[in-house]
C-alpha cells in the first residue's frame, strides 16, 4: 500500500504560495523557449489513502510535455488544498482552493521507471471535506494543468481492529478479530463500520483483498506453501463516504493443502526367496510424495509402518518378515505437505497360502 518514493519537502517547513522571481533586466541571449515545448502534461493519476492518522498522496511524475516531448526533471509540484465544513458544503459552488504549497522535485525516472511522488498530511479537521489537486513545473514559467481532483470526508477514525488470528483450512486461510466498538478519541462509532482485509506475500505492499461487515473473512485465493501477512482495517461508513480507520497489527501463516491423496488400488504380496514383496499401482496424484508400507500378523488388530517408499516405485520388499508367519499388507500414499497429508490404508493383501 505505501509508495515506492515519498518526496522530500525542502527545509523544516513547506513553502507556501509560489515564489516571486525578481529579474533585474533582460538577461537573454537567444529567444525563450516557446512554453509549450516545455509545459508539463498534466498529472492524471493523482490519488489517496487515508488511515487513522491522516492522508497521504501519491501520483507519478508526468514524462512528457504537452507537445509529447520527453522531460527528464521536473523543477517543483504545487499542491493545492481546499476544505470545507460539511454544514456548508455546496456541491454547484467553486471549490475555494487556497494558495498550494510547493514540494521539490527532481527526475522523472528511477532505475529506468516512472517515478513516484507522495505527500503526507496529518492536520485533518473532523467534520470537514477536503479536495486535493497538483500541477508540476519544468521551470517558473512552463507550469501544467490541474491534474485529476480528489476529495474525501475526514472524520474521527475508528480504532483499529484488535487480536486478528489466521487459521490455516484446507485451501484457505480463516481470519477473525474482535469487532470495534470505538473511534480513535474514545467515543462512540456513530456511524455503521466495515472491515478492509489487506495481504501481503512480503510483508510489505499490502493488498486489498475483501471488505466484509462482520468480523471474519475467508481468503480461499491462495497458493500451497505460500506465506501470507495480513491487516485488518476499520473503515466508517459517512453517507456515501469512507473513513478509513486504524490497521490492525499482522498475523502471518503458510498456506496448506490439507486434503490426503486418494488410498493405493491393485495392492498384492508375494512370496519371495528375497522376502515378501507388496507391489501396488502408480498413482495418479500431481503431488504425490511417496508411500507407506504397513503391516500385521493374523491375530493383530493394528498395523505397523513397516517401509517408505519413493514416489517413482510401487514396490517394497518386506526382507524382516519371518518364515511360515501369515503377514497382511496394506499400502497408503502421502503427499508433498509440511507435515504430510496420508490417505486412507489400501485394502489388505496377503499372501496366498
Amino acid at each position: 500500500m505505501r509508495i515506492l518514493h515519498r518526496a522530500v519537502v525542502a527545509g523544516a517547513s513547506l513553502l507556501m504560495g509560489a515564489s516571486l522571481l525578481v529579474v533585474g533586466g533582460c538577461g537573454y541571449k537567444d529567444h525563450p523557449v516557446p512554453p509549450a515545448t516545455v509545459v508539463p502534461e498534466a498529472i492524471k493519476d493523482l490519488r489517496y489513502e487515508t488511515d487513522e492518522k491522516g492522508v497521504t498522496l501519491a501520483w507519478t511524475y508526468p514524462r512528457e510535455t504537452i507537445r509529447g516531448k520527453d522531460i527528464e526533471a521536473i523543477s517543483s509540484f504545487e499542491l493545492y488544498r481546499a476544505e470545507i465544513p460539511l454544514k456548508d458544503y455546496c456541491s454547484t459552488c467553486p471549490i475555494p482552493f487556497v494558495d498550494p504549497v510547493e514540494q521539490p522535485a527532481g527526475l522523472t525516472t528511477e532505475d529506468g521507471r516512472a517515478r513516484k511522488a507522495a505527500f503526507t498530511m496529518s492536520d485533518l479537521k473532523p467534520g470537514y471535506k477536503y479536495f486535493f489537486k497538483i500541477r508540476s513545473r519544468t521551470s517558473w514559467f512552463a507550469e501544467s494543468a490541474d491534474s485529476n481532483i480528489i476529495t474525501f470526508i475526514w472524520q474521527v477514525p475508528a480504532r483499529a481492529p484488535e487480536n486478528v488470528s489466521a487459521r490455516v483450512g484446507n485451501r484457505e486461510i480463516v481470519l477473525k478479530w474482535q469487532p470495534v466498538t470505538e473511534l480513535r478519541d474514545g467515543g462512540p462509532l456513530g456511524h455503521p463500520l466495515q472491515y478492509q482485509v489487506l495481504r501481503s506475500t512480503s510483508g510489505r505492499d499490502f493488498e486489498k483483498i475483501g471488505v466484509v461487515k462482520g468480523t471474519s473473512f475467508v481468503d480461499r485465493q491462495v497458493a500451497l506453501k505460500q506465506q501470507y501477512t495480513y491487516q485488518v482495517q476499520s473503515q466508517l461508513l459517512v453517507g456515501k463516504e469512507v473513513v478509513a480507520g486504524g490497521i490492525s497489527k499482522p498475523v502471518s501463516t503458510l498456506a496448506a493443502d490439507l486434503t490426503p491423496p486418494a488410498a493405493p488400488i491393485g495392492v498384492s504380496a508375494i512370496e519371495t526367496d528375497m522376502g515378501i514383496k507388496v507391489l501396488w499401482e502408480k498413482s495418479g496424484e500431481e503431488d504425490l510424495g511417496g508411500y507407506r508400507v504397513y503391516r500385521r500378523t493374523a491375530s493383530a488388530k493394528e498395523m505397523i509402518l513397516v517401509g517408505e517408499v519413493e514416489p517413482v516405485y510401487t514396490l517394497f520388499v518386506d526382507t524382516k518378515a519371518e518364515p511360515g508367519v501369515r503377514y497382511y499388507y496394506a499400502v497408503t500414499a502421502i503427499d508433498q505437505g509440511t507435515p504430510a497429508n496420508e490417505s486412507a490404508k489400501s485394502a489388505e493383501a496377503t499372501t496366498r497360502d
